[in-house]
């Protein structure tokens, strides 16, 4: 009787069967994105259940105009309220979409398949340095004194040590007596850092000065 309450459009074979090919193929995307990067844990459980989500939509309009509207206007009810994920958070997220709708729709065989070659050439692409720029920029923070002009102050040393230097942003700190100054560089020689950073030390009345990597985890796509 229960089965007959359940599926009235799909035996429940078939939805315990989509419904685990769902989740294995989930959870071997969820691994495999934990691996090569650092994202929360609710992201990666996401991850491993939205094919799973995304299949029992797709039963369930099974081709019914009607249940298919009211399905697009909940969905549509949904806001992300998070920080912004980065491009390889983004591509996670439309493959579970895409196994989801695979299974959903009964191509469970193409969706393993798909998986696998999928996830091969990902992980090459993570493992080689495949698309990895030549020479890495850095992040540059600079604190000056509000007396300093800060146009120009440093052109001769990143013309000495820097083969590339822009200005990303300019902000003021401790009520306006000093200006924090961030460029993108790309050193000329990495070796010659230090020399370049008391250049700068000099320069800035041996106030506060960093320099990174430049963090990516939280630009968009």
């Amino acid at each position: 009787m229960l089965n007959s309450i359940l599926t009235t459009t799909f035996s429940m074979e078939t939805f315990l069967i989509c419904i685990v090919a769902s989740l294995i193929l989930g959870a071997g995307i969820a691994w495999l994105h934990s691996r090569f990067n650092n994202s929360s844990k609710g992201f990666i459980i996401t991850i491993a259940l939205m094919p799973a989500i995304v299949q029992m939509v797709i039963m369930l309009v099974n081709g019914n105009l009607g249940t298919g509207v009211a399905v697009m206007g909940a969905f549509s009810l949904v806001r992300f309220r998070s920080i912004p994920g980065n491009a390889k958070e983004i591509s996670s997220i439309f493959l579970a979409m895409t196994i989801g709708l695979a299974t959903g729709t009964g191509y469970i065989v193409a969706a393993v398949i798909f998986v696998i070659i999928f996830e091969l050439f990902n992980v090459l692409y993570n493992t080689t340095k495949f698309g990895e720029p030549k020479q890495k920029s850095k992040e540059l923070k600079i604190t000056i004194p509000e007396g300093l002009n800060y146009n120009g102050i440093f052109n001769d040393l990143f013309e000495k040590h820097t083969t590339k230097n822009e200005l990303i942003s300019v902000k003021t700190a401790n009520m306006g007596s000093l200006y924090k100054l961030e460029y993108h560089i790309q050193l000329r020689n990495p070796e010659n850092e230090k020399a370049f950073i008391d250049a700068l030390r000099c320069r800035n009345g041996n106030l506060e000065i960093t320099c990174g990597k430049i963090s990516f985890e939280n630009i968009e796509l």
